[in-house]
């Protein structure tokens, strides 16, 4: 990992570009500030305005060393109204270039030239207002996979909403050169074309919704299968793990797309048909499942297989640690800008903690950020010592 990636003075910087969306009479607290001291309590396990206030009162002589605070650390009413007025596009945006700076970085560090980015929607089930006719709040993420890294999220009225949802959301990262890998719900002919037009591939999940497709693809993959794959250019991978008390095996298998394939024209990119069979054993019983993919990805079944594998870790690597560790899916912020941009400081915080190389879970360096000063600064500005 690099020595140091940023400084707080840059990070602050981060935020000039975001008009502050309060009025300016009796203005006391820097705008900058306020975001940074923000992102700090997320870190440090803050999960509310009340408790980055309460973070922040706590840790004021050390905010004091390290931010322009001329009136004292700000009270929760100013982080709730900052969060609440801030659009959360326009707040994303603001962290762009920091992202930009992670991202890169992590390339560096891993070597890897094209990442997958998995889309995939998640719910905050107890962030429903019944009374006011608000609904819980559904948002659409990309997660960088390899990097550990959430480069935006776009909120919805709902799952179905996510088909719209979905290009509002690759157009606000740069995804050029790297993989999309996305479930059934984005799989859709619109959404495949703006892809490879942002210079990405996709690796899209079929299911039923697609009903004449899915059924043709299912067919072909039969045929090649009773005749042993002969006269076609069949790639095939096959792993086994053990994990958690159960034995998983994967079997990938890759073809080229057919000339007759239905509406294949319609499908811009389209190269490649992939499927996917999972196994697993655990405790003397098997469960097993099956499915197929469309891809604009070249013949490499291995990289297929990888993908695949990737969209699964913005399950089991963000979601679950934004349920588990920071108990997102409990949260009661109602108001519709905070709990959106709450959420998206959840991702963000998350983020940073896994790029640093501290062998602690994510429970453990939240710990840490909110027990040691040094610690949380070198989450923050990716320093390490």
């Amino acid at each position: 990992m690099a020595d140091v990636r940023v400084g707080v003075e840059e990070i602050v910087g981060y935020s000039h570009e975001l008009e502050d969306p309060r009025s300016s009479i009796n203005q006391k607290h820097p705008f900058n500030a306020v975001v940074v001291i923000a992102v700090m309590a997320v870190l440090a396990g803050a999960n509310g305005p009340t408790a980055i206030a309460h973070w922040a009162e706590c840790k004021k002589s050390f905010l004091r060393d390290v931010l322009d605070l001329p009136n004292g650390v700000p009270c929760k009413d100013v982080f709730r109204r900052v969060l609440s007025l801030l659009k959360p596009a326009a707040f994303q945006k603001c962290f762009g270039n920091w992202l930009a700076a992670l991202r890169s970085a992590a390339a560096a560090d891993t070597g890897i030239e094209r990442p997958i980015f998995a889309v995939d929607g998640k719910t905050l089930r107890r962030s429903h207002d019944r009374k006011n006719g608000l609904g819980a709040l559904h948002s659409v993420s990309l997660w960088a996979s390899e990097f550990g890294l959430s480069s935006g999220q776009v909120a919805c009225a709902e799952k179905s909403n996510e088909i719209t949802a979905i290009p509002e959301l690759l157009r606000l990262v740069d995804v050029k050169g790297a993989i999309i890998a996305i479930d059934a719900m984005g799989t859709q002919k619109a959404i495949a074309a703006q892809i490879v037009d942002q210079g990405a591939d996709y690796v899209s999940a079929l299911k039923g919704n697609h009903e004449k497709l899915h059924g043709a693809v299912v067919e072909y993959f039969d045929r090649q299968f009773e005749n042993d794959f002969v006269g076609v250019d069949a790639r095939q991978y096959t792993t086994t793990a053990m994990a958690h008390g159960r034995e998983e095996t994967r079997r990938h298998v890759q073809l080229p797309v057919p000339r007759d394939l239905p509406d294949r024209e319609l499908w811009k990119g389209m190269n490649t048909l992939g499927i996917a069979f999972t196994a697993c054993m655990r405790d003397g019983k098997e469960s097993q499942e099956t499915r197929c993919y469309l891809s604009s990805l070249p013949m490499g079944v291995k990289r297929f297989a990888h993908s695949v594998r990737g969209h699964w870790a913005i399950e089991n690597t963000c979601h679950w640690c934004l349920d588990v560790t920071f108990r997102e899916d409990e949260s009661r912020i109602r108001d519709e800008h905070l709990r959106e941009n709450f959420a998206w400081l959840n991702r963000f915080a998350l983020s940073l903690l896994k790029q640093h190389p501290a062998p602690n879970t994510i429970a453990g360096k939240r710990r840490g950020c909110s027990w040691n000063d040094d610690f949380l600064l070198e989450v923050l500005t990716g320093a390490t010592t």
